[in-house]
């Protein structure tokens, strides 16, 4: 029997909706894992839920991740929002958002999973991040759209302020509509929204942050106040100031290009928040997308990253260009189905569609459906394709023989067609699965020959224009 597709992106369980990530490589017991920390859209009709749960990987294959259950309750009864956790010492340390973030408490453990135990109230605030330095001196950033970020520094005890040392309005603000506030810190080029997430990379201090940008970026098919980024700015010391630095991650899936340089987005955008983390010399961005047609079953992304320095002490994060081997620029890296299976995904297991990066031309909001059933064969399918939709999967492993067949599943007995096409969502068609309304799995032969990674797109061809599909898995052999 085939196996399912595992630690793609998202990377966790397609039935696991961890938002939020926050990436922490601990070494405990002698093993070194990947550990990523973040709130729980279990509630399913409002952001976030009532407990936490930790995954990790082994810092050697991120494509392992393994649940270790319920770290953390809340103890007032409330939801939780997005944690942090450092190490210092030999304790763990949880800053957990109880009261949807209103309240911070900070909790410990001796183990990285948890449970984290006996919470002590703090005056941090919303969306804290946690850094500890290489004197052990511990910073922490905090702050959200509608009351600014905040960096202070800790005490020993991990939860009280040095209130000598509070820097209010390290950088200008979004402003947000539904709680717009004339503070005089208000920038659309900063665009702080949410998500702080102090970093330590190549001795600079890294703010990264979601941005709330309300000015258009055409080459991102942005035209609207938009906050699916992940940002950064960067300095010489934890209070700054902050150079400008850029976006390392935008969650609009694959971005379509004409030929001014206009892009298009082909995923439904959303929040966003995460970090960059440092495995075994690989950088790494961990994100979120969404799936559904809420902003409820968020799922955990990660893509590879670059990090350089420029000769000038500007760090570059991100899809990094290079002019005579200096940086010289750099943007979010794309959006893909593969995240740490760098090679491609294996075309000859089964792929759920829950892992496209790309579902475009729909004229019904076609959707990833958020699936909770905790079995490692469920797929998540993707509802309500249309006649001229297309879905794609950046990237898929075809090897060096090219396969015989390809075999789709739909959620449901249809008839249509489908084209497959290789290269782009306009590519050649190696193939066309014809459905004839009596099954819901059709396999045809490839027409040509495809091998090594490639981008694989689906095409669905219907005569009824009001007709809708449910795209379930599909695999090669």
């Amino acid at each position: 029997m085939k196996e399912f597709i595992k630690g793609a992106n998202p990377y966790m369980a397609l039935w696991e909706h961890v938002p939020d990530g926050e990436p922490r490589v601990f070494e405990h017991n002698g093993e070194k894992r990947v550990y990523v920390y973040g709130s729980h859209d279990i509630e399913k009709d409002k952001y976030c839920g009532r407990n936490y749960v930790v995954w990790s990987a082994p810092a050697d294959d991120l494509t392992n991740w393994k649940c270790h259950g319920v770290s953390y309750e809340t103890h007032y009864d409330s939801i939780l929002y997005a944690p942090d956790v450092v190490k210092k010492g030999d304790t763990y340390y949880l800053y957990a958002a109880e009261r949807c973030g209103s309240l911070i408490v900070v909790a410990s453990s001796k183990t990285p999973w948890g449970p984290f135990e006996n919470p002590v109230e703090t005056k941090l605030g919303f969306d804290p991040g946690v850094l500890v330095d290489d004197d052990g001196k511990v910073y922490a950033y905090w702050g959200g759209c509608a009351a600014p970020c905040y960096i202070a520094e800790l005490e020993d005890d991990m939860a009280t302020i040095k209130e000598e040392t509070l820097v209010s309005n390290p950088m200008g603000h979004a402003n947000c509509p539904w709680d717009p506030k004339e503070d005089g810190h208000i920038d659309l080029i900063d665009a702080f929204f949410e998500a702080s997430s102090p970093r330590k990379v190549m001795g600079k201090y890294v703010y990264i942050y979601s941005s709330r940008y309300e000015r258009p970026i055409p080459e991102l098919g942005v035209f609207e106040d938009c906050n699916g980024f992940l940002s950064y700015k960067f300095s010489d010391t934890p209070f700054g100031p902050f150079r400008d630095g850029g976006d390392i991650s935008f969650n609009g899936g694959e971005i379509l290009r004409d030929s001014e340089g206009v892009g298009t987005m082909t995923y439904r955008w959303g929040n966003n928040h995460g970090s960059i983390i440092e495995v075994n010399g690989k950088w790494y961005v961990f994100y979120h997308r969404h799936s559904g047609t809420t902003e409820y079953s968020r799922q955990a992304m990660l893509e590879p990253i670059d990090v350089a320095l420029g000769k000038d002490g500007r760090l570059f994060i991100g899809d990094i260009k290079f002019l005579a081997g200096e940086p010289v620029s750099s943007g979010p890296v794309e959006m893909t189905s593969q995240g740490a299976h760098i090679n491609g995904l294996d075309a000859y297991k089964w792929i759920s569609a829950g892992y496209a990066c790309h579902i475009h031309g729909s004229r019904k909001n076609a959707h990833i459906r958020p699936v909770y059933d905790m079995r490692d064969d469920v797929s998540s399918p993707i509802d309500l394709i249309t006649d001229g939709t297309t879905v794609g999967f950046r990237y898929i492993q075809f090897g060096n023989n090219t396969p015989k067949t390809v075999t789709v599943v739909l959620d449901g007995a249809k008839k249509l067609k489908i084209n497959l096409r290789i290269g782009s969502y306009r590519g050649r068609v190696v193939s066309t699965l014809c459905f004839d309304g009596s099954s819901n799995e059709s396999t045809a032969p490839l027409n040509t020959g495809v091998i090594g990674k490639c981008a694989v797109y689906f095409e669905f061809v219907s005569d009824d224009k009001d007709a809708d599909f449910s795209f379930d898995r599909f695999t090669f052999d």
